[in-house]
C-alpha cells in the first residue's frame, strides 16, 4: 500500500510502521542524491516552520534550518518564548499553528512535545525529549544502509553506554520496528526501563528483531556490525559525571573492544557530540577532576577506519528534510 504521511506529527518512532520507516529513509536518499546533483528543491515551497528549542543544539538546529531552505520553506528560530512560563504549552501551541505550517521541538519532556502536537493543528517534530531522539535514529540507519553491506534486518546493533537514555530507548524502538538484532551493552543498573523493553519484544515478535540486554562486553560485541556510543552524561545531569564514570568507565569502546567483534568492517556510530579527546571545556574539566582524557570513547576508535560519525551527522539533514517533506510538503 502507498505510504502517505502528510498531516502526521513525528514525535517517537514507536508511532510509525516499518513501511513508513522504510519510505521515510527510501525519501531521505532521493533528497540526499538531489542535494548532491545541485537540483533546487520546491517541495516546502512557501510552507513557514517555527524552531523551538530548550536546549542547545549544532546538528538539530542546523540541519532544520538548511534542509526548510534546501526546498524552498521560511524559517523562524524562536528562543525566549513565553511557553510555559506566562502562556500554556497548549494556548502557546494553538497560536503556533495558526502561523506555521509545521513545527519543530527540542527540549526536556516528552509531554511538551506531545501537547504541541494535540493542540497546535499541524505536524509537531521531535528534535530531541529526554526520552526519545526520532530523528537521529533514521539518520542511523540511514548511515547504516550505506556503509554495511547487508539488509537492515540482518544487522547486529549494539548500544553501549547508558541504556536508559533517549538514544537507547530510540534506537530499541527503532531496531524493533526493523527486525534488527539490538543489544543494550550497559551495567545492569543502566538497562532500560522493562516496561519499554516488554513493548518492543512484543513488535519485534511480529518484525523477526531481537531485543537482548547485556552487562558483558565479550558476549555483547561477538560478530557486531554496529558498535554505538553516546555521551554518559545527559544535557541537565551535568551533576552527575563522578556516579557515570564510575559505572560506565569498563563500557569505554576502545580498540581492543572493536576487535571483539571479529567483524573487519564493523562499524563505529556516535550521535555526537563526543568527548574523544581533550579540545573542550568540558573534556578539560574532566580530565582535571577523574584524570582521563576521553569518555565514552578513545580518540583512537573516534578517528579509526571504523568510525562513520560525520557521515552521521551529514544524514541528519537529509533525513529530517524527508520527515519535513513528508509531513507537510507539496508533493
Amino acid at each position: 500500500m502507498p505510504v502517505n504521511l502528510k498531516g502526521k506529527s513525528f514525535l517517537t518512532l514507536k508511532d510509525f510502521s516499518s513501511e513508513e520507516i522504510k519510505y521515510l529513509l527510501h525519501l531521505s536518499r532521493d533528497l540526499k542524491n538531489k542535494k548532491r546533483a545541485g537540483i533546487k528543491g520546491y517541495a516546502l515551497d512557501r510552507k513557514n516552520i517555527v524552531l523551538i528549542f530548550e536546549k542547545t543544539s549544532t546538528r538539530t538546529r542546523c540541519a532544520f534550518e538548511v534542509a526548510a531552505f534546501d526546498e524552498g520553506a521560511n524559517v523562524t528560530y524562536l528562543s525566549g518564548s513565553q511557553m510555559g512560563k506566562k502562556e500554556s504549552i497548549e494556548d502557546t501551541a494553538k497560536v503556533l499553528g495558526r502561523f506555521y505550517d509545521g513545527i519543530e521541538f527540542r527540549g526536556f519532556a516528552q509531554e511538551t512535545v506531545d501537547i504541541m502536537a494535540q493542540h497546535s493543528g499541524v505536524p509537531v517534530w521531535n528534535g530531541l525529549t529526554d526520552q526519545f531522539h526520532p530523528t537521529q535514529i533514521l539518520a542511523d540507519f540511514l548511515t547504516v544502509q550505506e556503509h554495511i553491506d547487508k539488509p537492515l534486518h540482518k544487522v547486529k546493533f549494539v548500544f553501549v553506554g547508558d541504556a536508559r537514555n533517549n538514544m537507547g530507548n530510540s534506537l530499541m524502538i527503532g531496531s524493533a520496528k526493523m527486525g534488527i538484532h539490538f543489544v543494550a551493552l550497559a551495567p545492569k543498573s543502566l538497562f532500560p526501563d522493562p516496561k519499554l523493553v516488554s513493548e518492543m519484544k512484543e513488535i519485534a515478535k511480529k518484525t523477526g528483531a531481537k531485543i537482548e540486554l547485556i552487562d558483558d562486553i565479550n558476549a555483547a560485541v561477538k560478530e557486531a556490525d554496529v558498535i554505538y556510543t553516546d555521551v554518559w552524561v545527559s544535557m541537565g545531569e551535568e551533576e552527575k559525571f563522578a556516579e557515570r564514570i564510575k559505572l560506565l568507565k569498563p563500557y569505554q569502546v576502545t580498540m581492543e573492544m572493536v576487535q571483539k567483534t571479529h567483524n573487519p568492517h564493523m562499524i563505529f556510530m556516535h550521535c555526537l557530540p563526543a568527548f574523544h579527546d581533550l579540545n573542550t571545556d568540558v573534556g578539560q574539566d574532566i580530565h582535571k577532576k577523574f584524570g582521563l582524557s576521553s569518555m565514552e570513547v578513545t580518540d583512537e576508535v573516534f578517528r579509526s577506519k571504523h568510525s562513520v560519525v560525520f557521515d552521521q551527522a551529514e544524514n541528519r539533514l537529509h533525513t529530517i528534510k524527508a520527515v519535513m517533506v513528508a509531513t507537510i510538503g507539496n508533493v
